[in-house]
């Protein structure tokens, strides 16, 4: 087979020759129209060509002798690379002679409309190498670039569009994505330069505007408008002076009856609108006012709007989405202008009737703008305000008036809040990836944080007046029970609604509204069937777990709710049963002592008649449902506080899953081969999982019902363990996915959790190390240790570190036996790659980290080699690229610095072995792009280390040439070994790095902005021009905080 090194191909990367213009496009065109080992030698010729530093004196060759676009559009990708990383190291005038062949070709390709259609592609990257050049030479060497562009805008309507896009890509670059791109004092400076020639932008955009009748030149310019606005309001407020005093908001105005510009005029004004200043409150009344009047003649306020939205346009759908963000935005700034001004009371109106109407569109985010505003206006405004003026320490009549002048909208909002609650956070039952059905609450989504913001709303709202937000939601539930608006999703919304504020009104009135809920509800429950009926239920089970609160008062309510949960745990339609027992849950943790105790007029405490009859209860329930209940009973169990009753009780909740287990333990007593058997196998798993699910409630005490069962489970364990074993060594690794091995392990796996699960809600560690840790450990240790790879369970480790975590000391002279058990080998296995075993790779990493948290006295007794395998171990974690896996293994270096340091008979023995080896790995992660992430942590530790040395904290020698000043040493330390990966960086640039790393160590967030600094710097090769690195600005400020912080 041809090597690369002898394809014609890679005569291009021969710059002695001359360079082959028909060569290069054969390449591109086997790059893009072949395929097979052509298309990946063109590939890796393109690719090094791009790298060649050479590369660049060739691209006005390529772009005026090249026959195809692609080859033209590479050849700008090489200037591009070239631009962006080794501007600096070119000579002024071949910078000069760059940017003017730049220019001229913007020019060239965007004077003339149709090429400038033509050529699109090739100019928009054009248009992006220049603003690159800019990057680089503006201001300093460019100071009159704004100058030049606005000028030559007025001379051509399509050099001025391009002139336009290349503005906004400006901006962009300066103001988005600065961040990672340019240092800090690089990025201010181009801030504060473009911000300084804004009114001349706004100049041009106003001649523009009020110039042309070409709708696309008037459609860029309105797009770098809105991104000078957004960017630049908010940085200085001379700019509401050029604008209020100019004719740009009429024509934005009048932008807004043209279909093809009013998005962009309306995001524009909605810009303007959202910044306020008190000397221009006139002038944003104004600009309101011809808002709302054009709007009113678009869309009038006897529109449908909800309809009109889903029949309209994709362009009509967005100036709907816009309007909600302008009047919004605006309400938000400016609403107590409308408020005070009574001749303006039809506006303030009208505006939040055009509100109102947004807010039934059924759209999310145009919903989610609304919303806001709602919230804003309720808990920051009118909430906030009418709590300081009902104090009586604050009587001033302002809050009533503002709550009255509010009154019709808030009972709207509270209305619309009623009819459109969004669901509540969703809990779904899920299949594990070991086969266990278990629950997982969904946290974060877009609905949950929707109904969050809803229940804050209706919270205060009701608040504010909990007689009116009660009507709204009776008025809803009476047209439920009278069938005028009955739909299952409307009572859905409704009992959402009515669950949100539990808790808000005063307990009478709570209670009398919650009365009239759940008998309307009842009563529907009798009038319904089928799905219907089932639908009531839910929602009968949702409020009464919403109020537990109230329920608990009344006994024989409380009493009356838990009988038809019973009930309903019977009835098998899909959801009602796991919401029978997820409110039995709710209820019994709410008010477990309300059931242990006897109440008036009960003989005996319910609890006896929950354990009477819990065979019967849980007869119908699914095993992930059973768990649910006897996790509530055994709430219940715990607050009992006698101990002799709560043992008596305890024996009797266990009843069923302990003559279960005798029964399984007699007849492996008989007969071993029964723990082979599928069914004993399941049957063992749900047995295993109640008490998980009874130990997660009851605590300490379940110590009780462990202990009956501990020693039999542990030889379950050990002979599970020898068949796996067995399996494996017959078999290999494909065996995992026997169904029968898997039961296997998932009954192992069930054992640790169980003895995690009890010793972490453990009272006594000191009993827990010594009565359970021996035998565990023995069963499960050498099993581990013995095992194949692929047999070795990772709930192991995940035990281990929950006992270490909870144990602590009293688990430190186990350590040793641990480590030399699970660790090592798991090391070994995880070593070889970053994807193999990723459930071992994680626990592994928490052990270590519980291990050194707590019992780190136990790592001074290790051998060297295993300390050192230790701290290899640690550094491999924060060099790993799984995010996970980085940031643990950060956590424990930073643990192990500082338990290290507290040691004062060892610590210098480890700053001399360690110190610099740790140093080198940190900062490699730290100049990694791949490792940015962790950049906080970085950051911390080296703050952390450095620190040390300062304070004179390291106190044996670190180096042999410098031996009484280990400062300097560590600084010289640092630069040289930056020099050596990075030689194109400038000494004076790592000088002006390495003071930072000192002066800034005890400011994290500067820190972390200094090695984002230096992070750009390692991407750019620097020349004999150091200006815009900002290095005498830069090291002042660092002088400056060197000081500030030997002050403090």
């Amino acid at each position: 087979m041809e090597t690369l090194a002898q394809h014609p191909f890679t005569k291009l990367l021969d710059f002695s020759q001359h360079f082959d213009i028909n060569l290069l496009d054969i390449v591109i065109d086997a790059m893009y129209h072949h395929t097979g080992v052509l298309q990946q030698v063109a590939q890796e010729v393109l690719t090094n060509l791009v790298d060649h530093p050479d590369a660049w004196t060739q691209v006005n060759v390529i772009l005026e002798h090249s026959k195809y676009l692609e080859t033209k559009y590479y050849a700008l990708q090489i200037l591009e690379k070239f631009i962006t990383s080794r501007w600096k190291s070119l000579e002024r005038n071949q910078c000069e002679i760059i940017k003017k062949f730049i220019v001229c070709l913007v020019i060239k390709t965007s004077c003339d409309p149709a090429t400038m259609k033509k050529e699109g592609v090739f100019l928009s990257k054009l248009n992006l190498i220049l603003v690159q050049v800019l990057k680089q030479e503006w201001p300093k060497h460019w100071p009159t670039f704004i100058t030049d562009i606005v000028g030559a805008s007025r001379t051509s309507e399509s050099l001025c569009q391009n002139n336009m896009t290349i503005l906004k890509l400006l901006s962009e670059e300066v103001f988005d994505f600065s961040a990672g791109q340019m240092t800090q004092e690089k990025a201010k400076h181009l801030k504060d330069s473009l911000s300084a020639e804004f009114p001349q932008i706004l100049q041009l955009c106003l001649f523009v505007l009020s110039n042309t009748q070409n709708a696309p030149l008037v459609c860029s310019t309105l797009e770098t408008l809105l991104r000078l606005l957004s960017w630049n309001l908010g940085r200085q407020h001379t700019i509401l002076h050029n604008i209020f005093h100019s004719n740009l908001i009429s024509n934005l105005v009048e932008f807004i009856n043209v279909a093809m510009l009013r998005n962009m005029a309306l995001k524009c004004l909605t810009e303007i609108a959202g910044v306020s200043a008190s000397k221009y409150e006139e002038q944003f009344i104004l600009l309101f006012k011809l808002t709302v009047d054009k709007l009113k003649k678009i869309l009038p306020l006897n529109t449908n709007i909800q309809v009109a939205y889903t029949q309209a346009k994709d362009d009509e759908q967005s100036f709907i989405h816009n309007l909600s963000l302008f009047l919004s935005a605006f309400l938000k700034r400016h609403s107590q202008l409308l408020e005070k001004r009574p001749n303006l009371g039809e506006m303030f109106r009208e505006a939040h009737s055009y509100m109102l109407l947004l807010s039934a569109v059924e759209e999310t985010e145009i919903f989610k703008i609304c919303l806001d505003y709602w919230s804003h206006l309720v808990a920051l405004e009118l909430y906030k305000e009418n709590r300081f003026t009902n104090s009586s320490a604050l009587k001033q009549p302002r809050g009533q008036e503002r709550k009255k002048l509010y009154q019709d909208v808030l009972s709207q909002v509270r209305m619309l809040m009623v009819s459109c609650m969004a669901k509540p956070e969703d809990v779904l039952v899920v299949e594990n990836d070991h086969g266990q059905v278990v629950r997982e609450q969904m946290y974060g989504t877009d609905a949950t944080t929707i109904y969050k913001t809803m229940r804050d709303t209706l919270v205060n709202l009701a608040q504010l007046d909990s007689a009116d937000t009660a009507q709204a939601m009776i008025h809803r539930l009476v047209n439920q029970v009278n069938s005028a608006e009955w739909s299952q999703r409307n009572l859905n919304v409704l009992c959402w609604a009515i669950g949100s504020i539990s808790g808000v009104m005063k307990k009478d009135d709570e209670t009398r509204v919650l009365h009239t809920v759940i008998s309307g509800l009842l009563n529907m429950y009798e009038q319904k069937s089928g799905k219907d009926q089932i639908n009531v239920a839910s929602n009968v089970m949702y409020i009464v777990g919403q109020y537990v609160n109230i329920i608990k008062d009344h006994w024989n309510f409380l009493k009356a709710v838990i009988l038809k949960l019973v009930e309903f745990m019977h009835l098998t339609h899909d959801g009602v049963q796991d919401m029978a027992c997820d409110t039995f849950f709710k209820i019994a943790k709410e008010c477990p002592g309300h059931f242990v105790h006897v109440q008036v007029g009960e003989e005996a405490p319910f609890i006896n008649d929950i354990l009477n009859t819990i065979s019967t209860v849980i007869c119908h329930l699914q095993p992930q449902q059973v768990h649910t209940f006897f996790e509530a009973v055994g709430f219940m169990i715990r607050a009992q506080k006698d101990q002799e009753v709560q043992v008596r009780l305890m024996e009797w909740y266990m009843v069923l899953p302990n003559q279960a287990w005798d029964r399984i333990i007699l007849q492996a007593t008989k007969n071993a081969n029964i723990l082979t058997e599928e069914e004993t196998l399941r049957e063992l798993s749900c047995i295993l999982r109640i008490n998980i699910s009874a130990c997660r409630a009851v605590g300490h005490p379940f110590v009780v019902q462990l202990g009956r069962m501990y020693l039999n489970m542990l030889n379950v364990y050990k002979g599970l363990s020898q068949t796996v074993s067995l399996a494996f060594q017959n078999h290999g690794e494909m065996v995992a996915k026997h169904p029968l091995i898997r039961s296997m392990i998932m009954v192992k796996r069930d054992i640790l959790q169980l003895t995690s699960g009890w010793v972490s809600c453990s009272q006594d560690p000191h009993m827990a190390a010594e009565n359970f840790m021996p035998s565990l450990l023995d069963a499960v240790l050498l099993d581990y240790k013995q095992n194949v790879p692929a047999a070795r369970e990772p709930e192991v480790l995940r035990t281990m570190e929950v006992i270490v975590n909870k144990l602590g000391v009293h688990m430190t002279n186990n350590i040793n036996r641990i480590f030399d058990a699970v660790f090592y080998c798991t090391l070994e296995m995880i070593g070889k790659n970053f994807e193999e075993f990723p459930e071992h790779r994680v626990h592994v990493f928490s052990l270590l980290h519980a291990a050194v948290s707590q019992c780190f006295p136990a790592f001074l007794y290790f051998s060297p080699e295993h300390f050192q395998q230790v701290l290899h171990a640690i550094i491999w974690a924060f060099r790993h690229t799984e995010r996970t896996i980085e940031d643990r293994g950060l956590q424990i270096l930073y643990t192990l610095l500082q338990k290290v340091a507290a040691e004062e008979e060892v610590n210098q023995i480890f700053y001399q072995s360690y110190f610099f080896e740790v140093l080198q790995h940190i900062l490699a992660v730290v100049t990694d792009t791949l490792h940015t992430a962790g950049l906080t942590m970085h950051a911390t530790i080296l703050a952390y280390m450095l620190a040390q040395v300062e304070r004179g904290k390291v106190n044996v020698t670190l180096s042999a040439t410098i031996p009484a000043n280990n400062l300097v040493h560590v600084q010289v330390y640092i630069a040289s070994l930056l020099k050596m990966v990075f030689p194109h960086l400038l000494d004076v640039q790592l000088q002006v790095f390495v003071t930072g790393l000192f002066s800034l160590n005890q400011n994290i967030p500067a820190l972390e902005e200094h090695l984002r600094d230096f992070l750009v710097q390692i991407k750019e090769i620097t020349g004999e021009d150091t200006s815009d690195l900002f290095l005498q600005e830069r090291e002042a400020a660092l002088l400056q905080a060197q000081q500030k912080k030997h002050n403090f």
